[in-house]
C-alpha cells in the first residue's frame, strides 16, 4: 500500500548552525572559493593596478595576484592616443618617468615565492631612450618568467628612438606562443632566431631588413598568424612554411624616406587569408604564388610613383590584384580602395564572381577625380554578376 504525505503537511525543522558575524560570514565566502575561479577573476580585470587592489578583500586575496596568469601594464598618456582595444592599465596623475617606475616596483615584487609563472605578460607606454635600461629588464623578466605571451607596446615618435631588442634569450626562446612587438628594432646577436613554438606574431612600426625577415619565417616553424603594421625594408615574403595561413599586411612607410620605388613580393602558396591595408609608401606589391587563398581583403591608400599619375598607378594595382585573386572564394574591397573601384566599374571594367564590395553609407572624397562617391547601403554585396 502507497501512503502519501498530506500537502499541508508542515515542512521538517532543520537544524541550522548559529549565523556567522558579518564580517566573518564575508571572509569566509571570499577564501572558500576555488584557486581557478580566484585566477580568473584576476585575469578578467582591466589593470594588475585592480589586481593588487584585492589584497584588501580578504588575508586570503593578500597576495593573490602574485598568482595571476597574467601582468597588465598601460600608460595613459599613450592611451588618449591609442586604438580603443588597447584598454589595460592606467597610471592616472603620473609621469612617464613614475610609470616606468611604478612597473618596475611591481616586477620587483614578483620575486615573491607564491609568484607562479605568467601566461601574459603586457606593457603599453610612450618611450624615449631614457628608458632603455627599465626595458632591458621588463624583457629579461618576460624571459626568464616563461611568459607565453609578450606585448611589448613602445609608442616612439621617430624612429631614432626605437628600442633596440638585442638579448639572446628573447630571440632563443621555446616558450613564446603570441608576440606583439611595437616600436623595436630586432637585433639578434646569436645570429639566428628559434621560436620553435610561436604562432602569432605581430610587428608593428620597426626597421625589417631582408635577412632578418628570412630568419623570422625560417626561425618560427609553427607560425600560423604573421602581422606586420607599417615596416619596412624589406623587398620579399617568401612564406612557404604550410603552418602560416593567414598574412596580415597593413602598410609599408618610413618618415624618414620619401622613396616610392619600393617594391614588394609575397610568395606564399599555403596561406588561406590575406589583408592588405593602411598607407604603401611603395610602387608595387606582386602577389607570387598564392594558390591556396580562401578569402582576401584590400582596403589600402596607396601613394602615388612619379613613372604614372596617382590614379592610373591606383587603377592599375587594384585591377592587378583583382585579377590575380580571381580563384578566392571571396575578395572584399574595402573603403579605401573604394573610390578606384568605382572608376574601373565606369570604365567597364568585368569583375570576378567572387568580389564583394563594402558599400558606404556616407560621401568619399576621392582626390584623383576631385570628386565625391556615395551608396545608399552599408552593407556588402557582390558585384560579379553585374
Amino acid at each position: 500500500m502507497e501512503v502519501l504525505e498530506e500537502e499541508n503537511q508542515p515542512p521538517k525543522r532543520v537544524k541550522t548552525h548559529e549565523p556567522l558575524d558579518p564580517e566573518e560570514e564575508k571572509e569566509d565566502r571570499i577564501s572558500s572559493l576555488p584557486d581557478l575561479i580566484l585566477d580568473e577573476i584576476l585575469s578578467r580585470l582591466d589593470s594588475t593596478k585592480y589586481a593588487i587592489r584585492t589584497g584588501t578583500l580578504s588575508k586570503r586575496w593578500q597576495h593573490l595576484w602574485l598568482s595571476a596568469s597574467s601582468l597588465s601594464f598601460a600608460d595613459h598618456h599613450m592611451m588618449k592616443y591609442s586604438p580603443s582595444d588597447y584598454t589595460h592599465i592606467f597610471i592616472n596623475n603620473r609621469t612617464l618617468s613614475d610609470f616606468y617606475k611604478c612597473v618596475d616596483e611591481t616586477l620587483t615584487q614578483c620575486h615573491h615565492p607564491q609568484f607562479k609563472n605568467l601566461n601574459k605578460f603586457c606593457v603599453r607606454a610612450d618611450y624615449d631612450n631614457r628608458f632603455e635600461s627599465h626595458v632591458d629588464n621588463w624583457i629579461n623578466f618576460a624571459t626568464s618568467s616563461n611568459v607565453q605571451k609578450l606585448d611589448l607596446f613602445l609608442d616612439t615618435g621617430n624612429e631614432v628612438a626605437l628600442y633596440v631588442l638585442e638579448d639572446d634569450s628573447f630571440f632563443i626562446n621555446s616558450h613564446f606562443t603570441h608576440l606583439v612587438l611595437k616600436g623595436c628594432i630586432l637585433y639578434y646577436p646569436s645570429g639566428r632566431i628559434a621560436w620553435k613554438n610561436l604562432t602569432h606574431l605581430t610587428i608593428m612600426n620597426s626597421i625589417l631588413n631582408q635577412d632578418l625577415m628570412d630568419n623570422i619565417l625560417s626561425g618560427s616553424p609553427l607560425l600560423d598568424t604573421l602581422a606586420l603594421f607599417d615596416c619596412y625594408g624589406y623587398s620579399w615574403l617568401d612564406i612557404t612554411s604550410k603552418t602560416l595561413k593567414n598574412l596580415e599586411f597593413y602598410g609599408y612607410f618610413c618618415q624618414e624616406d620619401e622613396n616610392l620605388d619600393h617594391i614588394i613580393n609575397i610568395n606564399a602558396p599555403y596561406i588561406t587569408s590575406l589583408s592588405i591595408k593602411g598607407t604603401l609608401l611603395l610602387w608595387k606589391i606582386l602577389l607570387r604564388d598564392v594558390s591556396s587563398l580562401v578569402k582576401a581583403e584590400l582596403d589600402y591608400i596607396k601613394m602615388g610613383h612619379d613613372e604614372t599619375t596617382p590614379k592610373e598607378e591606383k587603377e592599375e594595382m587594384l585591377m592587378r590584384f583583382i585579377l590575380r585573386l580571381h580563384h578566392v572564394k571571396e575578395l572584399k574591397i574595402g573603403r579605401w580602395c573604394y573610390p578606384t573601384f568605382r572608376r574601373l566599374e565606369a570604365k567597364g571594367l568585368i569583375f570576378p564572381s567572387n568580389l564583394k564590395v563594402v558599400k558606404l553609407s556616407y560621401h568619399v572624397y576621392d582626390s584623383d577625380d576631385s570628386t565625391e562617391l556615395d551608396d545608399s547601403s552599408d552593407n556588402d554585396s557582390s558585384v560579379g554578376d553585374s
